[in-house]
């Protein structure tokens, strides 16, 4: 069972990806009012109220910086620094939950994975709706992203096996794509 909750680890970092704030802010509420998450030291922290605070606070600054057009962009340089630490900070709390994963390994496996969504986020995703919609579409999009993230992090706190399979699933997508992608570049050249 202890393999299974680590998925939780991997969820939590990759909402971060999308929203610095919400997982953390998750976690928070989740270890402060439920029996689901019983944070460790040092993680524990994040239920102090001053802590809860601060990351409404940092969560509205986001919400609505991210909907502003022009704002939104300059939100998102700054979060490349915010988003894969907060990632890192979720994943080394949640994992410390259930295992003993050493905490550097912790730290480091969070960063990458909010890293990468949020590159793929910043540098991919949003210049696309950007550019594809004049700017339009971003605070739908926006929205949406906060949703998924909310959405994200409940699940992997609430059923970690739920994230566990949408991780098989999108890895074997991924693999699929890549593998018809190069099969057809190969009949090409031939």
């Amino acid at each position: 069972m202890e393999l299974i909750n680590v998925f939780s680890a991997f969820g939590l970092s990759a909402s971060a990806g999308l929203n610095a704030y919400i997982p953390l802010l998750t976690i928070s509420l989740l270890a402060k009012f439920t029996k689901l998450i019983q944070l460790r030291e040092p993680w524990n922290v994040l239920t102090d109220w001053w802590i809860i605070g601060i990351l409404v606070f940092l969560s509205l600054i986001e919400f609505f910086a991210d909907k502003v057009p022009a704002v939104n962009h300059v939100n998102d340089i700054i979060q490349t620094f915010v988003r894969p630490a907060a990632g890192a900070i979720a994943f080394a709390a949640s994992a410390n939950i259930v295992s003993d994963i050493h905490p550097v390994l912790s730290l480091g496996m969070g960063l990458l994975i909010a890293g990468a969504v949020h590159t793929a986020k910043a540098g991919l995703l949003r210049p696309a709706v950007t550019a594809t919609t004049g700017g339009t579409a971003n605070v739908a999009v926006s929205m949406a992203e906060d949703f998924v993230s909310f959405g994200i992090s409940v699940l992997s706190v609430v059923i970690p096996v739920v994230i566990a399979a949408i991780i098989i699933l999108v890895t074997a997508w991924i693999i699929f794509r890549w593998r018809h992608s190069s099969d057809g570049k190969s009949r090409s050249a031939a």
